[in-house]
């Protein structure tokens, strides 16, 4: 069995899955789910100088430079919970942060155990995301799908007979731009991780549960 911490990367587009696979795989591995945005927003209310520095640049709407998103990725890795490891979600987003996040876990005699990318086609996540529709009742806000799951009668909600409707970032333009951003962002990246033989494809159009197996027979595999 390998020894050392179960550090994990989990890449998926948009409508993936991914989130509720991280959920999931927090439970079952007892490692912490880490995102950019979660360890940014932990250093801006802790006041502390790193956090001080976030905040300037967000407050300014400029990009937080990779050294600082390291900086703090660094100070989180201390927190007991990542002993075990951790799956970092949204992170890295370039080669320049994938390249100093492998720095930083050297220096601490680690490494990246393995780098998950659930797969499903453009088409189906297209198909899944443009489908939703919410009850504009807010007292009720019931989530339906056009294929998936709808209303038995078309248009209005079962639950309060609320006229449902279609939010504004679940149209295909949005939809579609979303997906356009992540395959630029994250290519590289699948690139960069195929190249070290370290990233494990996953497909994610069937069933949650048969998904969740794939991953974990992967994760398995990797730590024994």
């Amino acid at each position: 069995m390998k020894s050392g911490p179960l550090n994990l990367i989990l890449f998926g587009p948009p409508g993936a899955g991914k989130g509720t696979q991280a959920k999931q795989l927090i439970e079952k591995y007892g490692i912490p789910q880490i995102s950019t945005g979660e360890i940014m927003r932990e250093a801006i209310s802790s006041g502390s100088e790193l956090g001080k520095k976030v905040q300037s640049f967000v407050q300014s709407g400029g990009l937080v430079p990779d050294k600082l998103v390291l900086d703090i990725f660094q100070s989180r890795l201390d927190k007991p919970d990542c002993v075990k490891g951790f799956i970092l979600d949204g992170f890295p987003r370039t080669i320049p942060q994938a390249q100093g996040l492998e720095e930083i876990l050297l220096s601490r005699k680690s490494t990246i155990t393995g780098v998950l990318a659930v797969m499903v086609p453009d088409e189906d996540l297209i198909k899944r995301l443009t489908g939703r529709r919410i009850c504009k009742n807010p007292a009720c806000g019931a989530s339906y799908h056009v294929d998936f799951s709808p209303s038995k009668k078309n248009g209005f909600c079962d639950q309060c007979n609320g006229e449902l409707y279609q939010r504004k970032d679940d149209s295909f333009e949005v939809i579609s731009n979303r997906l356009k951003v992540y395959h630029d962002q994250t290519s590289p990246l699948i690139e960069h991780y195929e190249g070290k033989k370290i990233l494990y494809k996953v497909d994610g159009s069937g069933k949650i549960e048969v998904i969740f197996q794939k991953l974990c027979d992967i994760i398995n595999g990797l730590t024994h």
